[in-house]
C-alpha cells in the first residue's frame, strides 16, 4: 500500500510544482529585442539588440537598408514585440543619457512624428533632471523621482494603463492613462548615452 501512496504523493508534488510554473509564467511579462529596421541611422543597437545608444553622427543613411519602418526624422526605435493584452513589466537601465523617452507606441505611428508627439504613442520624457509624461506633445511633470540607474514600466493593456516604477523601491511612481486601439510595442527614443532594456520579467509582487 506504501507504493500507490507514494505515487499519489509524487504526483501531487509535480502537479503542484507545474501550477507554480505556469502561475510564474503568467507573471512574466513580454521578452523582446530591439527591432533594427525601425531604428533612426543615429542609434546603434549592442548586446543582442536589448541596448542603444546614441551617435552625434550616427550611421549613414546610404549605408542602411530602405525600409518604411525606419524612423526617418526621430531618434525612435521600436520594440519587435507587441502586446495586445495582458499585464507586462520590463526595465530599462540608463547609461549617460540625459535626454530620453520611455513608454510604447502604437506598431504602426508615423515614422515621420516622435514617441510623446503624436497621439498614438504614450511615454515617460527625461530631460534637464526632471521627469515628465509626454502625450501628443502635452508634458506634466512627475515628483518623487531623481535621475535612477534604471527604472521600470508596468504596462496594463486592459486597464489602459502605463506606469513609471522606482525600482529601488517596487512603487509606482506615475501611472498614465492612456488610449489604447490596437497592438503597441515598447518604445525608447534618445538623444546622448545609451539604454538597456531588460524584458521577460515577472510583474513584481505589489504591483
Amino acid at each position: 500500500m506504501a507504493l500507490p501512496f507514494a505515487r499519489s504523493l509524487c504526483v501531487c508534488r509535480w502537479g503542484a510544482k507545474r501550477l507554480g510554473v505556469a502561475a510564474a509564467e503568467a507573471r512574466r511579462g513580454i521578452s523582446f529585442k530591439l527591432e533594427e529596421k525601425t531604428a533612426h541611422s543615429s542609434l546603434v543597437l549592442f548586446r543582442g539588440d536589448t541596448g542603444v545608444k546614441y551617435g552625434m553622427v550616427g550611421l549613414e543613411p546610404t549605408k542602411l537598408a530602405l525600409n518604411v519602418e525606419r524612423f526617418r526624422e526621430w531618434a525612435v526605435v521600436l520594440a519587435d514585440t507587441a502586446v495586445t493584452s495582458g499585464r507586462h513589466y520590463w526595465e530599462v537601465t540608463v547609461k549617460r543619457s540625459q535626454q530620453f523617452r520611455i513608454g510604447v507606441a502604437d506598431v504602426d505611428m508615423s515614422r515621420d512624428s516622435c514617441i510623446g508627439v503624436d497621439d498614438r504613442s504614450w511615454v515617460f520624457t527625461y530631460a534637464q533632471r526632471k521627469w515628465h509624461t509626454m502625450f501628443a506633445k502635452e508634458k506634466a511633470p512627475i515628483e518623487g523621482i531623481g535621475q535612477p540607474e534604471k527604472v521600470g514600466l508596468l504596462l496594463e493593456y486592459e486597464a489602459q494603463k502605463l506606469s513609471l516604477v522606482d525600482v529601488s523601491r517596487v512603487a509606482v511612481v506615475h501611472t498614465l492613462q492612456t488610449d489604447f486601439r490596437g497592438p503597441v510595442v515598447p518604445a525608447f527614443a534618445l538623444w546622448d548615452g545609451e539604454l538597456l532594456t531588460h524584458s521577460g520579467l515577472e510583474v513584481p509582487e505589489g504591483l
